[in-house]
């Protein structure tokens, strides 16, 4: 199996991320932030001659994942641990109240969830409203995006550079601006490893 760059994160969205019901191309197009419909049904196309995605067809308007829909998700128990911003940092939010997710929904590590608040990660279609399932552990590869706590009190959704004696936190909105911190003041909590949004 060989896919393009593209494909492997169009599929990788599909697997990350929990829908209410199977998405329609638009709905798709919307969620990952995409303008050509046309780009991503070649993409899905693509995918379904892989087979890991079912064939659309007039009954079946959404996109499945093969071999998921059939088979009743497990379900886990993680923390909603308050909200985060996806903007301007906010003071981090310590109030565990239990989330039913997909097992598949979580990594290998300890998991939690927070709710997204603000528009600064949505090139990367993490919206405003949207909960994000978070890997719990203080150290990221770069190009990660994490939540990142600043200066012990405020924590903010980024996606993550370290270099030699300064941490860059970027948005992905290309109206904003990165922020940059000294190491010691920049404590990573978690890596995002799934998205849940609610279409209705």
């Amino acid at each position: 199996m060989s896919l393009t760059r593209r494909q492997e994160e169009v599929y990788r969205f599909l697997f990350n991320h929990r829908f209410d019901h199977p998405p329609t191309l638009d709905e798709l197009c919307r969620a990952m932030g995409l303008k050509s419909r046309g780009s991503l049904h070649k993409l899905i196309q693509a995918l379904i001659d892989e087979g890991l995605v079912e064939p659309l067809n007039q009954k079946q308007r959404g996109v499945r994942l093969t071999n998921f829909h059939d088979v009743p998700p497990e379900e886990i128990e993680l923390p909603f641990l308050g909200y985060i911003a996806a903007g301007r940092p906010i003071e981090a939010i310590e109030n565990p109240e239990p989330v039913c997710l997909a097992a598949w929904t979580r990594g290998g590590r300890e998991c939690y969830v927070l709710g997204v608040k603000g528009d600064s990660m949505v090139e990367d279609g993490i919206l405003d409203g949207d909960w994000v399932v978070v890997e719990r552990r203080d150290w990221a590869h770069n190009g990660e995006v994490v939540v990142a706590l600043i200066d012990g009190n405020e924590a903010t959704l980024k996606r993550i550079e370290q270099r030699a004696g300064k941490v860059t936190l970027h948005p992905s909105n290309s109206k904003m601006k990165p922020l940059t911190y000294l190491p010691d003041r920049v404590t990573i909590q978690g890596v995002v490893i799934g998205l849940i949004r609610n279409f209705r």
